[in-house]
């Protein structure tokens, strides 16, 4: 019988070839089991989309500016009545203590460390309530419909008593893209990682279909969300709620017109639907059909310090930041998680301070081109 590789145990200090955020996704596969590396790291379908998402920053060029004074540089934002040092959130990723058994709490505590706004996922790995233990920095939950309003509810005011600061409703997977490369892995999840936040969530009611109906559309999809469901949300709390996984400009203003503070433009790292656009490529449209005012946040792709620029450049006031989480969560915990963000944020002032950049308000178009 084949061994199974022995799995490294976790770094507890960060060595010097770790100069990139890259580096972690090429060290991770060292130190969590395969199967549970191709779910992290897998897209759907064929993953053009997946691929896409970095390709299309790589095709964003940048300006150098010369002889420009950026000696009072900031990265400083504000968004919804809250200030932020710097404009790279860690995005909600779930299970996360598939990548280390402190999961969610190390990835909070992280961001805390390093100033960065942390949002935990309906599908963690430790309840909504351990995390917020866990920071006194800044916050928000992200929220998935459930089978029934009052479970629903009952996350949002969970949410609201634990003093997170705004919802992230999560809107472009009402089922799960086709996850093949987890498939092939033999991917499932363990039985020591929960969905802590959904125990003693009632059973779903089973519907019986005849043999006509599709188990997608009369089945999983029936009791899917409508945008008569995120107006009911609306009544339910006095959070700013942002909704994420917006691609068309016709979404973006149905978001907008219907009152929301704000919208997370992603194609959910290419895991949904695979052959959309790459988040960067969508995100101008969006920003033009919503207006300059309105907050616009983006995720999927983002992997240096000059993508964030990209991001910012192209109409994003914040990057939410995935896989990466993931990647360097595995590696080395919370100090991981930690230094990933440092390199981000480092890596985002050299940028600017290369293109003549002082501020955030200072970044736009004229600082790209488009690679030949």
């Amino acid at each position: 019988m084949k061994e199974k590789p022995t799995r490294q145990e976790k770094l507890t200090q960060i060595p010097p070839d770790i100069a990139a955020v890259n580096d972690y996704e090429k060290l991770a596969k060292h130190f969590i089991s395969h199967p549970h590396f191709e779910y992290i790291a897998g897209g759907s379908a064929n993953e053009i989309t997946l691929k896409n998402n970095q390709k299309a920053f790589d095709d964003i060029g940048l300006y150098n500016r010369v002889l420009q004074d950026v000696s009072q540089g900031s990265t400083e934002l504000t968004l919804f009545g809250e200030q932020y040092r710097h404009p790279i959130f860690l995005a909600p990723v779930a299970h996360q203590q598939l990548a280390h058994p402190d999961g969610e709490l190390a990835s909070a505590a992280a961001a805390e460390a390093m100033e960065a706004g942390f949002i935990a996922s309906t599908l963690s790995s430790t309840t909504l309530e351990q995390i917020a233990n866990t920071t006194h920095y800044r916050k928000w939950f992200q929220l998935y419909f459930q089978d029934t309003k009052e479970f629903t509810l009952s996350l949002i005011k969970r949410a609201e008593k634990a003093g997170y600061s705004a919802l992230v409703v999560t809107l472009d997977v009402p089922i799960n893209g086709l996850r093949n490369r987890a498939q092939r892995a033999n991917f499932t999840l363990p039985q020591d990682v929960r969905e802590a936040n959904l125990e003693g969530k009632p059973s779903p009611t089973q519907r019986q279909l005849n043999r006509t109906q599709s188990i997608i559309f009369q089945g999983i999809m029936k009791d899917a969300p409508t945008w008569q469901d995120l107006q009911w949300l609306q009544q339910q709390t006095d959070l700013p709620i942002i909704i994420k996984g917006i691609l068309h400009p016709a979404d973006a203003a149905c978001v907008k017109e219907m009152g929301f503070a704000g919208l997370v433009v992603s194609n959910h790292g290419g895991r949904a639907l695979d052959g959309v656009p790459a988040s960067i490529t969508a995100l101008p449209s969006i920003r033009h059909r919503v207006g300059a005012e309105f907050p616009v946040l983006l995720d999927s792709g983002v992997r240096r310090g000059a993508d964030i620029f990209k991001a910012i450049a192209y109409g994003a006031n914040a990057v939410l930041i995935g896989r990466p989480q993931m990647y360097a969560l595995a590696v080395a915990g919370a100090l991981g998680v930690a230094h990933m963000l440092r390199l981000l944020r480092e890596e985002l002032e050299v940028t600017m301070a290369l293109t003549g950049c002082s501020t955030l308000q200072e970044i736009n178009t004229e600082c790209t081109f488009t690679q030949p």
